[in-house]
């Protein structure tokens, strides 16, 4: 039977252990893994103990790039688990993954769903581009549209005070211009941001209202702003 000669803690990787069987590395595992399969240095490995470390090693495995994806930014449970599946992780070890870290509270889909809302209500999003961004970000429809509802709420906006809001701070930014082009520059602007066609001409016009040029039809947007 072989034995485990040696368990160190990782270099790089607080709170991992490096197990050694028979004098090679056999498993990266954590603290609660060790206790839990009662590995010691000396403990036999028979098959069983030996499958067992395995797959606490590899649920480790897992669990640390799940970590590095949500510390790189926040998450929805489904898109952390289409992620971590392209890196080639099992659907069955993600799943208990992602079950742990929502117990823990890092995997949150209704708190993610809202920060996200806030966040581009900020940048003068519209609803319908919230809507298309919750469902790019794997959010539920239900849980997304709660969260948008919430936030538009809470922040006492509505796609009407939005609009003209970015619409009047971009406008400024486009003094320089000349007129027709102000006019297509600032349609493009608000139209990436998911407004109506009509609402974003409606305040274009208002915008241009006594300059030298009116717009009587829309005119072809400019490539998108750099």
């Amino acid at each position: 039977m072989s034995t485990v000669t040696r368990i160190t803690e990782h270099p790089r990787k607080p709170g991992r252990y490096v197990v050694d069987v028979d004098g090679r590395e056999y498993a990266i595992v954590t603290a609660e893994a060790l206790s839990e399969l009662k590995v010691h240095v000396g403990a036999g490995v028979d098959d069983a103990r030996a499958a067992r470390l395995r797959e606490a090693g590899e649920f480790a495995g897992t669990y640390d790039r799940a970590l590095n994806l949500l510390a790189f930014r926040a998450r929805s449970a489904r898109d952390l688990r289409r992620r971590l599946m392209q890196k080639g992780e099992s659907a069955e070890r993600v799943d208990k993954v992602i079950e742990r870290l929502r117990e823990l509270g890092l995997v949150n889909d209704a708190d993610f769903a809202r920060q996200l809302a806030r966040s581009k209500v900020a940048a003068g999003a519209s609803k319908r581009r919230l809507h298309q961004e919750m469902f790019r970000h794997g959010v539920d429809r239900e849980i997304g549209d709660q969260a948008v509802t919430d936030v538009f709420d809470e922040e006492g906006v509505s796609d009407a005070d939005s609009i003209e809001r970015v619409a009047r701070k971009k406008w400024r930014t486009l003094a320089t211009m000349d007129p027709p082009t102000r006019r297509r520059r600032l349609a493009a602007f608000l139209s990436r941001r998911g407004y109506d066609s009509e609402d974003v001409w409606r305040v274009v016009r208002q915008l241009d209202a006594g300059a030298p040029e009116s717009p009587d039809a829309p005119d072809a947007p400019d490539a998108p702003d750099a």
